[in-house]
């Protein structure tokens, strides 16, 4: 396998497994949708997305965290701008981890994950970290495919907990 640079996020979040990687990737306009109503706060119990009022599908775009093509969202990453300053590739890299950049990080599924997969990628390195990302969001039933933070399978319906 050959990892895409550009999906490797510095901060532990695998790009691959992105709902809005994805939705761009498959120009997937009903799951743009959907992303458009979550993050402006339009699904009971899920917060907004700062700066998401004027969010729209058009939006709902993203080539990975190290692209040219990046999320709105991402753009403007404490995280990244950490790691570049300090030379490194990812947090995986530096002794200060987990850091105040991490411990302030505002979406509770991204932060539970990054708590989870920077310590892994430092033990097993970054091909298999991606490998064993990619093969994490797997449904274990119909073996779909689906994003980080789903928590049900959009092919075969059943409940996930993958995070």
């Amino acid at each position: 396998m050959t990892a895409n640079p550009d999906l490797i996020a510095p901060c532990g979040l695998y790009c691959g497994v992105c709902a809005i990687y994805i939705a761009h990737r498959d120009n997937n306009e009903k799951f743009k949708e959907r992303l458009v109503n979550l993050y402006k706060g339009g699904i009971p119990g899920k917060g907004t997305l700062p700066g998401s009022e004027n969010l729209s599908t058009v939006d709902i775009r993203c080539g990975g965290c190290l692209s040219d093509d990046v999320f709105m969202y991402c753009k403007h990453c404490e995280i990244k701008d950490c790691t570049k300053e300090k030379g490194y590739t990812g947090c995986h890299q530096c002794a200060e981890f987990p850091c105040r950049y991490i411990e302030d990080f505002s979406m509770a599924v991204g932060k539970k994950v990054i708590l989870r997969t920077v310590p892994y990628w430092r033990e097993v390195g970054t091909e298999k970290f991606i490998a064993d990302e990619e093969a994490r969001y797997t449904c274990p039933e119909c073996g779909n495919i689906v994003f980080r933070g789903a928590v049900k399978c959009n092919k075969c319906k059943i409940q996930l907990d993958l995070d």
